[in-house]
């Protein structure tokens, strides 16, 4: 069982891509903005034609152009046969920021019930570390044909689930923004600054190893367990992960799922809705 994890199948070693990458079952998706692949990017790879936090149409605090939710069901079907990608289809995502952007790409297709996926551990720099094959090269992709089966509610939380977690003994609310924007001395461009009253804090950098920053390499099991659980953020309670835009909260999603965690939600709204909603608690500083 690689590094400890109870569900490694979810990641992608480097070793094991290379050995597969040819395999016409598998489509190996570049999740980082468009002109970073263009300059560079895995042999075979796709690029991601569309923003890569895979959301709505519409203009929210994380920019113009970029709305608050998930995109809907039929959108994302259409980007995801625009790549390639079917059914059956074994979907390798991939980006060189830290598995950010590659986590997304994994939790948006397991909320819309493909749980074919895997995250390559170590993403691009690992890659490209080890002087394997890389390319500018643009491969033609024919359509796939993918159809949502299902829409896996059990894994976004929306507003009023948050609220009830506040007060849940059962629950727990995992920041993982940058201390800055948990204490509320960056609000970034949110009406408001500060965190949900009881949330527990541990960025998601801390659960990869560095240096360098943002390697994309997931630390060990028994590490990860050891940082969440200082926390409060133990298996018996169900966890809200919760950062700015459900993105960074997608990559704590997919360590918890990772390490086995039963009970998990994404509130892929974040604090994009949080922060700039007048009828939110709002607590700034250190302090619960």
């Amino acid at each position: 069982m690689a590094a400890g994890y109870p569900n490694a199948e979810l990641l992608a070693e480097t070793g094991w891509l290379a050995d597969h990458i040819d395999d016409p079952s598998v489509r190996v998706i570049d999740c980082d903005e468009f002109p970073s692949y263009q300059r560079l990017h895995i042999n075979g790879a796709i690029g991601l034609r569309t923003h890569h936090y895979l959301k709505e149409r519409g203009d929210s605090a994380s920019g113009t152009g970029v709305g608050v939710n998930v995109m809907n069901a039929d959108a994302f079907a259409k980007v995801m046969s625009r790549h390639g990608i079917s059914n059956d289809t074994l979907v390798i995502a991939y980006d060189n920021n830290g598995g950010l952007y590659a986590a997304r790409l994994w939790w948006t297709l397991a909320y819309f019930g493909h749980s074919d996926c895997k995250v390559v551990n170590g993403g691009f720099r690992k890659w490209y570390d080890e002087g394997r094959a890389v390319s500018m090269d643009q491969p033609h992709v024919d359509p796939g044909n993918f159809a949502v089966t299902q829409v896996r509610d059990d894994m976004c939380a929306v507003l009023e689930d948050v609220k009830g977690a506040i007060e849940d003994v059962d629950s727990v609310i995992w920041d993982v923004r940058d201390a800055g924007e948990h204490t509320g001395d960056d609000p970034r461009t949110n009406k408001r600054g500060g965190h949900i009253p009881g949330a527990k804090h541990l960025e998601w950098l801390d659960l990869t190893v560095s240096p360098p920053v943002r390697s994309g390499v997931f630390l060990p099991a028994d590490e990860m367990r050891s940082k969440l659980e200082a926390i409060g953020v133990t298996p018996d309670k169900k966890v809200v992960t919760h950062c700015q835009a459900g993105i960074r909260a997608a990559n704590a999603y997919f360590v918890l799922k990772l390490l086995d965690y039963p009970r998990i939600a994404n509130y892929d709204a974040s604090w994009n809705e949080w922060g700039n909603r007048d009828d939110t608690p709002i607590v700034t500083g250190t302090g619960g």
